[in-house]
């Protein structure tokens, strides 16, 4: 099965060769890389200044440049459309770094037919698990990352864990090309933050299946480019406002008549979370973001686009 492995990076080319470092000793061999470099010019020149031409075993390395700020889930699909031929597409943040089984554990799952996106355990850098993919309490317009800190020498049931799911972590999934085919590619209009659950729901929806396979390994030093994961009183408006706009696009989207619901749920999940933590500014954030959603304003808002010359 050839796998073309899609990275999207925004100015971080360290993250990138870190990452490029540990798929070269992945198991399975017959891959490419294709990365979307959404930085703008000065950026990809500097990536590609860096980036080798293919890893040790062969595999050819791609550096894309964005016609813009795509967003995580525009980048994506550029990376999808620049390897039409691949087999299946692992989508893989530019922070992380696969075990080298992670790869064949994914194409073993996706082989086995009983499914067309495969995920595994995604984890802290400290050893603690980040997930082994997530619920969607559709109701409350929230995420659930199973398997949240625990310890990787923790028992699971995979049994269990894979029904349970109903979508992965975009730090980390592969499909299949009928899922593409069958699915489409990423809503570009979220930009960033919730376009893989949408896109497995969306899957879902349509009959494709989700494998857990606990073998695929794979620790993401989180946020490196957003500064999602700073202290809450310190994250910038951009993590926020998109966070919480997006659940509430993808309620719209996904589940339209539980819309009124979750809206509310969401609007007080929202107010506890920062308020109670003194987050002041983060909640104002927030509370634009969620408006923005209720709204149905899509796409990059307006005073990023300015701010980063979109």
């Amino acid at each position: 099965m050839h796998v073309a492995v899609s990275i999207v990076g925004f100015r971080n080319p360290d993250d990138i060769l870190r990452c490029l470092s540990a798929l070269e000793a992945s198991r399975h061999t017959d891959f490419e890389v294709v990365i979307c470099e959404n930085g703008g010019r000065a950026a990809h020149e500097a990536l590609t200044a860096v980036l080798p031409t293919s890893l040790p075993g062969g595999q050819p390395v791609r550096a894309v440049l964005a016609s813009s700020n795509l967003g995580y889930a525009g980048g994506v699909n550029v990376c999808l459309s620049v390897a039409p031929g691949a087999d299946a597409w692992w989508v893989l943040n530019p922070d992380t770094q696969p075990e080298p089984g992670a790869m064949a554990a994914l194409v073993q799952r996706l082989a086995a037919g009983d499914c067309e996106i495969a995920g595994g355990t995604v984890l802290f850098p400290d050893g603690r698990v980040e997930s082994h993919g997530g619920r969607w309490r559709a109701w409350l317009a929230r995420p659930i990352s199973v398997g949240y800190g625990t310890r990787l020498e923790d028992a699971i049931d995979t049994a269990a864990i894979e029904k349970s799911l109903s979508y992965f972590s975009g730090a980390s999934m592969m499909v299949s090309r009928r899922f593409l085919e069958t699915t489409g590619p990423m809503q570009e209009e979220y930009f960033l933050y919730c376009e893989e659950i949408e896109w497995c729901l969306r899957g879902a929806a349509l009959g494709m299946r989700l494998g857990f396979t606990p073998a695929a390994k794979v620790v993401h030093y989180q946020g490196t480019t957003t500064g999602s994961v700073k202290n809450i009183r310190d994250r910038p408006r951009m993590p926020v406002f998109l966070d919480e706009r997006n659940k509430i696009l993808l309620t719209r989207d996904c589940f339209p008549s539980r819309l009124p619901v979750a809206a509310v749920a969401a609007g007080v999940f929202l107010v506890l979370r920062f308020a109670r933590r003194g987050a002041w500014r983060q909640l104002c954030y927030g509370l634009e973001g969620w408006a923005a959603g209720v709204r149905d304003r899509r796409g990059v808002p307006g005073w990023l686009a300015a701010a980063s010359g979109s």
